[in-house]
């Protein structure tokens, strides 16, 4: 087996699982405009001309879920009312008095992934579909994935289905895509397919159902890379498998810098209502030590990552690392 060969791919902000993501963020954000310390976990489903909304919201804001529904679904481009059903509840007491002592909101593993691939230190073959993904979405809002396929430094495929488009412009901007880009990879002789399935008019909720946190391996480093399990969308940052999976991208980033490494892959493990977790290790090129020199704690991070601002609508349509404005990522 060719452990070279790697594949991942990307989906655009208007797919309906990254819809659900974005609405979830945007309620976040709501909170947090309004009340720093709200306590969040909220999931959206939506398909068919429906979306629902359910989760527990402890916050003095008072927020209008159905607006946010509504706005974040015209933004990824989508003009068809939707009805909108919210049931939310307050945090539990039992997870509020862990948190409410510095304590984790969850226990879970968080991973943080680093390597010197390209310029946002991410694996080639994520960075290249995410890459493409973001290009053509900047070009035509619309609902679509991406797939790229890479043998050593020679990209193999470039796979492409998005909606409302013909094939033949797909693959003119996959062209210009490639020749406007330097990423230090050969594309000769690269097979591109394009709408493998055929031209597809009818997308978003007319034609799929989506979650919140179905797309966990794009939001983190592709298929190469290990997931904690946890997704981040419409979590506050006391929720470790968002602010914990953000601080072991920082710690990764760190020690791949100041030891010269190639890769580095951190785990960070925590039990419900602990401060400290109960895990906390690197691999810096296969090599295992233990983290030093950090707070690691869930008030430790969001102080030092900031994590307490309306950021996070932001981050859920195209990316949560590789992006230089982020604390996590400097």
């Amino acid at each position: 087996m060719n452990k070279n060969i790697r594949t991942a791919e990307f989906v655009t902000p208007s797919h309906p699982d990254k819809v659900c993501d974005q609405i979830s963020d945007a309620i976040l954000d709501e909170c947090l405009k309004k009340d720093k310390n709200s306590r969040v976990a909220v999931e959206v489903m939506g398909g068919h001309g429906e979306i629902k909304i359910m989760g527990e919201v402890t916050t003095k804001a008072k927020v209008d879920y159905e607006g946010c529904a509504q706005r974040i679904y015209s933004q990824c481009g989508y003009d068809q009312k939707i009805s909108v059903e919210v049931n939310i509840s307050k945090q539990s007491p039992e997870i509020s008095q862990g948190v409410d002592t510095g304590g984790a909101g969850d226990q879970g593993i968080m991973v943080g992934y680093a390597c010197r691939e390209n310029s946002e230190f991410i694996p080639q073959e994520h960075f290249l579909a995410k890459s493409l993904c973001k290009f053509l979405y900047e070009k035509h809002k619309k609902d679509g994935k991406t797939q790229v396929t890479i043998n050593e430094n020679k990209v193999d495929l470039v796979v492409v289905s998005m909606a409302d488009l013909k094939k033949e412009e797909i693959e003119k901007m996959v062209k210009l895509w490639i020749s406007e880009n330097d990423f230090n990879v050969n594309f000769e002789g690269c097979n591109i397919i394009i709408n493998p399935a055929g031209d597809w008019a009818m997308s978003g909720f007319d034609a799929d159902a989506g979650l919140t946190g179905r797309k966990i391996v794009v939001d983190s480093y592709g298929p190469r890379v290990p997931v904690g399990g946890g997704c981040f969308s419409g979590k506050d940052p006391t929720k470790v498998d968002r602010s914990a999976a953000y601080m072991a991208r920082k710690v990764a980033l760190d020690y791949l810098k100041k030891n010269g490494a190639d890769e580095a892959l951190v785990r960070l493990a925590y039990a419900i209502g602990k401060r400290e977790p109960v895990m906390k290790i690197v691999e810096l090129d296969g090599k295992t030590e233990r983290i030093e020199g950090y707070d690691l704690t869930p008030r430790g991070i969001i102080e030092s990552l900031d994590l307490k601002r309306p950021i996070y609508q932001n981050l859920s349509g195209m990316g949560h690392f590789g992006r230089k404005d982020l604390p996590w990522e400097n």
